[in-house]
């Protein structure tokens, strides 16, 4: 059994002369399978990759698919990466809108790793690898650790 219009997206990220990198590698969910083994296969990740994290970041409907974003680290094949924009962002037009007409995929990029930036000190899991990799979470945990999406930290 197949699940029709379902995309998985896997955004791998790995660090180059500390910058953030990114490569995107997508397949569509078919036999049954669970988005979180199709995202784990695209990203090469097992339960012996060192310091490996799969977590689900985001989703958008792109040409009448849902795809599905996992951001995954570490990157096991580090060529053919783009730079991280983090400024790159998008938005809906209108508050009854939030979805916007198009998503560029460095601004999917870009809103993966804010997300993770802040459950490095939200999630135990998450904070637990980083330990693990510190020279991949290091230009990740310089990030504001807000909401993803948001660009400035709120004061309470």
């Amino acid at each position: 059994m197949s699940s029709p219009g379902v995309v998985v997206e896997a955004l791998l990220l790995s660090v180059q002369d500390g910058g953030l990198r990114y490569r995107r590698r997508s397949s569509p969910v078919t036999d049954g399978a669970h988005p979180d083994d199709v995202a784990r296969l695209l990203a090469g990740l097992s339960p012996c990759t060192e310091g490996g994290l799969l977590h689900s970041t985001s989703w958008r409907v792109e040409q009448g698919a849902v795809v599905l974003t996992y951001a995954a680290l570490p990157d096991l094949d580090p060529r053919h990466t783009r730079p991280v924009r983090l400024d790159a962002m998008t938005s809906g037009p209108h508050p009854l809108a939030p979805s916007p007409a198009s998503v560029d995929v460095d601004a999917v990029a870009a809103h993966a790793c804010r997300h993770l930036a802040m459950l490095a000190d939200t999630d135990a899991t998450v904070a637990a690898a980083t330990r693990l990799l510190p020279q991949l979470w290091e230009p990740l945990r310089k990030l504001a650790p807000v909401p993803a999406g948001a660009l400035t930290a709120v004061a309470v």
